[in-house]
């Protein structure tokens, strides 16, 4: 990383309140993996529960007969092939977008479906937003390749309007197959649609954001997503909250 590129990092970083960094070397490395989950960082009344459709939508994957969690994804991609599911095959998208990061990510992203970027690279969050996210990763002392990035929807919508209800029952079992297997400890969902299809709910993203959900053996946090962050800045604040969050559960031991 560069001066200029350092610069306009701590330039973000000052954006969202943030006023260090950690120097424990602790952070740095992956929590040992445990079988329980984080404790709740709010009141007990306050670490809301998901319905029991979102939980029940689809069955936790097998991935007990694969030797490592990249193995058990690369099954999942490849069980998805040229998807012709539902109709966003016919519609001009150019290529799945599966997802991309650590297999054994212990912090998961889950944003709402590829864009006009996402769609030529094959990667998530790769235009605009994307940049944005990544910064928002940096500023909590991770990078992109120590996480793991996916959508709800794995092809582009045409004009990127958003996911039909049902392509969305068509796809996001493959999205919960990658959640159970890389089994991370906290998932930020991104944006209303992300959030909304994740917890089954109507609520808007600002309804849902500043609680923590026990979701699929994690904790999920909502938050805004970064193309809103793009067009209202000043949200920043309220994402450095849940990102600061986030970097709680994720540095506890239980």
């Amino acid at each position: 990383m560069d001066r200029d590129q350092i610069n306009e990092h701590l330039k973000f970083a000052a954006e969202l309140g943030v006023a260090g960094t950690s120097r424990d070397p602790e952070w740095h490395h992956r929590a040992k993996p445990a079988d329980n989950v984080a404790q709740p960082l709010r009141a007990a009344e306050d670490v809301a529960q998901p319905s029991r459709a979102a939980e029940d939508v689809a069955q936790p994957f097998r991935a007990a007969v694969y030797k490592s969690q990249d193995e058990a994804l690369v099954a999942i991609r490849t069980d998805i092939g040229d998807c012709t599911r539902c109709k966003l095959h016919t519609q001009g998208r150019k290529q799945i977008v599966f997802g991309v990061g650590n297999p054994n990510a212990d912090l998961m992203f889950v944003g709402e479906a590829p864009g006009a970027d996402e769609d030529v690279q094959g990667i998530p969050f790769v235009g605009r937003a994307g940049q944005l996210l990544t910064k928002i990763i940096e500023a909590i002392d991770l990078k992109r390749e120590d996480v793991y990035i996916a959508n709800v929807i794995k092809c582009r919508p045409p004009g990127n309007r958003n996911p039909e209800q049902d392509e969305v029952e068509t796809c996001e079992p493959f999205l919960f197959q990658q959640i159970d297997v890389i089994k991370p400890k906290v998932i930020v969902a991104l944006g209303t649609f992300a959030a909304r299809a994740l917890l089954r709910t109507l609520d808007p993203i600002s309804r849902l954001r500043g609680r923590v959900y026990d979701y699929r053996g994690a904790k999920l946090i909502p938050t805004f997503h970064p193309a809103y962050l793009l067009r209202n800045p000043s949200s920043k604040r309220e994402v450095w909250e849940d990102m600061k969050l986030a970097r709680k559960i994720l540095k506890s031991e239980v």
